[in-house]
């Protein structure tokens, strides 16, 4: 299975994705599914066939940051319009919209699905940080202690930790520890 997800388009899922990524155009933008669609992904991140965890297909727009045209006269160069991109990825924007939409669960991780020209399919994984599975499981009852709310929201997911530049040590990743924001007021 993992496998054909390194190169969907070229494995026995390419005439099913195709299919899928229709459905899923048409549909809502966030769908609570009974299963991961890619199990071993889910697993590795964590997931577990037991009560109090779900997850939810996410749709999220493609492209950079939309503008609107600024009012007033200026030369096409300086109207800040295109090329502007987020300092988020589009899958912690996935994952951020997820949470809200369920506020008593908490973000574990997500990974991508698919993509079309229009969107990028991102499959997140919830836990419920009050349930007595959850909170009685050895290895996923850290998500219960009150440090980890909202954790998704800090960029503590790994998608999060990813688009912060927590991946790297050393040279070139100076200014990325404790965050950058903090960097930035250390020695004033």
């Amino acid at each position: 299975m993992r496998e054909a997800w390194k190169a969907p388009g070229e494995s026995f899922l390419k005439d099913v994705r195709q299919q899928r990524l229709i459905e899923w155009r048409h549909g809502e933008s966030f769908v609570r599914v009974e299963h991961p669609t890619r199990i071993d992904r889910a697993r590795t991140l964590g997931w577990k066939a037991k009560p109090g965890f779900v997850v939810v297909r996410a749709r999220v727009r493609r492209g950079g940051l939309r503008k609107h045209n600024p009012p007033g006269g200026r030369k096409p160069k300086r109207r800040g319009m295109v090329k502007i991109t987020m300092a988020k990825s589009i899958q912690r924007i996935a994952e951020e919209r997820v949470a809200k939409r369920y506020p008593n669960m908490q973000v574990l991780a997500s990974y991508w699905l698919g993509e079309d020209g229009m969107h990028k399919y991102y499959e997140v994984l919830l836990v419920d940080p009050n349930h007595p599975v959850i909170r009685a499981d050895p290895h996923i009852g850290w998500i219960a202690e009150p440090q980890h709310t909202g954790r998704v929201y800090r960029g503590l997911t790994p998608a999060g930790k990813k688009g912060r530049g927590l991946r790297y040590k050393g040279t070139g990743a100076e200014k990325v520890r404790p965050s950058i924001g903090a960097h930035g007021r250390q020695g004033k």
